[in-house]
């Protein structure tokens, strides 16, 4: 015969505490003594206990589910829709971010549940799963500053936190980094390797982290007498970088510095680089930016500006934990420093 499954009373025996006791500690119940806590977790360890997750559900009003969303803007096509997709798991940002959110989460017995939302119908898709209790919360990482999830999240009084801060303002919590002091980085490193006719391949400049980064660093060549950077824009992948780097070099072939705004452009500047025979960094240093797995397999491998993305979405994540269980009530603004890291490139 198989034998019955633990039971509460198993864990409450074993531990040598009441039933209820043992059901606040599994409920999460927070005035419990830390002594009693470790205690009844032994027992569960020891007895093998597991949870009802649906009785718990309703005791607790919880899923221990969150959703972490990736959204964008406006109404794509269905091909469009894949395409949207493709590019997120093509981005190694993507997975740090997701890294980061498992390693917070995962300890705390909790789960995220992916969903992308970058059409009218699956935003609403979105509110309405959080609003029927599908998760506890949404972690929202937005591709474009038009994006009007976070207004819809915010306007439903919904749990959520946003990795970047909001292209328009609403009272929701959100991670984000310094991101001219990046620029900053970038620049006082071409700088001091003595380059002096330094371009810049810019991020999609209708994006605000794009933006800053472009403004920290022309700020700070313009205070060391360098009132004109060419910049080509690109769009954060490799092949916009190349094109990007093509047209830098075809306008300013003099060019011995080049800042990229991600390392997967960086990647496809190098690219180009080598391909009109230009050493790097010999010839021409390139400083990316993230620090991203790009950064080490490129060949050179990248200096670049440092964010740290797994760091920045833990936290996102234990915001949203903060938010859920009511520890924190306003909405509040973690924001990040990056650091400059030193490899072959520049």
């Amino acid at each position: 015969m198989s034998r019955q499954a633990p039971t509460l009373e198993d864990v409450a025996r074993e531990a040598g505490v009441s039933r209820a006791t043992v059901s606040r500690v599994v409920n999460g119940v927070r005035n419990v003594d830390p002594a009693i806590q470790d205690l009844v977790r032994r027992a569960i360890e020891r007895t093998g206990y597991a949870p009802n997750q649906a009785a718990r559900q309703l005791v607790t009003r919880r899923t221990t589910t969150v959703a972490l969303v990736v959204s964008g803007a406006g109404d794509a096509s269905d091909t469009e829709q894949n395409a949207f997709a493709t590019r997120v798991f093509a981005d190694p940002f993507f997975g740090r971010v997701v890294g980061g959110v498992v390693a917070h989460l995962r300890p705390r017995r909790m789960h995220p549940v992916l969903m992308f939302a970058e059409t009218p119908e699956a935003r609403q898709e979105v509110v309405a799963y959080l609003r029927q209790g599908g998760a506890d919360g949404a972690l929202v990482v937005s591709t474009h500053p038009d994006d009007p999830l976070p207004a819809l999240l915010a306007g439903a009084g919904l749990p959520a936190v946003l990795f970047a801060r909001p292209g328009r303002p609403v009272p929701l919590s959100y991670v984000d980094l310094a991101h001219r002091d990046g620029g900053r980085l970038a620049a006082e490193h071409l700088l001091e390797r003595g380059c002096r006719r330094i371009a810049t391949v810019a991020g999609p400049l209708a994006v605000a982290a794009s933006q800053e980064r472009l403004a920290g660093f022309r700020d700070t060549l313009a205070r060391h007498g360098h009132p004109y950077v060419p910049v080509a824009e690109g769009g954060f992948t490799v092949d916009s970088g190349m094109a990007a780097m093509t047209s830098l070099l075809t306008e300013h072939p003099d060019t011995d510095g080049v800042f990229t705004a991600n390392d997967l452009m960086a990647q496809g500047a190098v690219q180009v680089l080598r391909d009109h025979g230009r050493r790097v960094p010999q010839d021409v240093a390139v400083v990316g930016f993230d620090d991203s797995s790009v950064a080490v397999t490129c060949r050179p491998r990248l200096t670049t500006v440092r964010q740290p993305v797994e760091e920045m979405a833990a936290t996102m994540a234990r915001l949203l934990d903060e938010h859920i269980k009511g520890a924190r009530t306003e909405p509040t603004s973690v924001i990040f420093d990056p650091e400059l890291v030193v490899r072959d490139s520049a």
